[in-house]
């Protein structure tokens, strides 16, 4: 029961995206079509939960005045595999997200969540909290990304939903659209919230 609860929490009470409003750097920057907000999800869980599952195994090794210095080396390890697995197979994306991935580095998330909960958990824990973190933070990215592309081109993952009728708003897919859709999206989650709807 634990670990569902664990699990949860990252999915929607304290969600990176909606509810602590951390990792906004990628969330603005490449949320413009839903692949990439999909792919940068994937990318930040993979990272989160292999470093949680590292970080919760050798705490106990690792002093405590080279800490932070530690885990930054455990992220840019796994971050590293990241961008070169997205540039070998999904080399279209990679340049898509550029920077971002090597950003991923020093994502509030990933640190945050290595000092603040898996140094401090066991394994199993830190799982729970790698993967509702990691997931809560993809499913974010992903709605936003598919708001901004179906309203900016008529179109989710490419694919034409709204039809040549539809004139696009070319303002979704601007970092103007990226701010107006997070606004409008933090808003109806704190109304959730508050009408205590889950």
């Amino acid at each position: 029961m634990k670990f569902l609860k664990i699990f949860k929490n990252g999915l929607w009470d304290e969600n990176p995206t909606f509810r602590i409003v951390i990792g906004m750097c990628p969330t603005l920057a490449i949320t413009n079509a839903a692949i990439n907000g999909l792919v940068m999800g994937l990318a930040t869980a993979f990272v989160l939960l292999t470093t949680e599952i590292i970080i919760s195994l050798v705490k106990k090794l690792i002093p405590e005045n080279v800490r932070i210095p530690s885990y930054v080396l455990i992220i840019a390890t796994m971050v590293t595999t990241v961008d070169y697995f997205l540039q070998a197979f999904l080399p279209g994306i990679a340049s898509a997200l550029s920077l971002f991935i090597p950003l991923i580095v020093v994502n509030c998330i990933i640190l945050g969540r290595a000092e603040a909960f898996a140094s401090r958990n066991s394994v199993t824990d830190s799982i729970a909290d790698a993967l509702g973190m990691g997931l809560g933070f993809t499913w974010a990215l992903l709605l936003l990304s598919s708001i901004r592309e179906l309203l900016g081109s008529g179109s989710i993952f490419g694919y034409t939903i709204l039809g040549a009728w539809y004139p696009p708003m070319a303002i979704m897919l601007l970092p103007a659209g990226a701010f107006i859709s997070l606004g409008i999206l933090i808003g109806f989650m704190n109304f959730i919230s508050r009408k205590g709807v889950k």
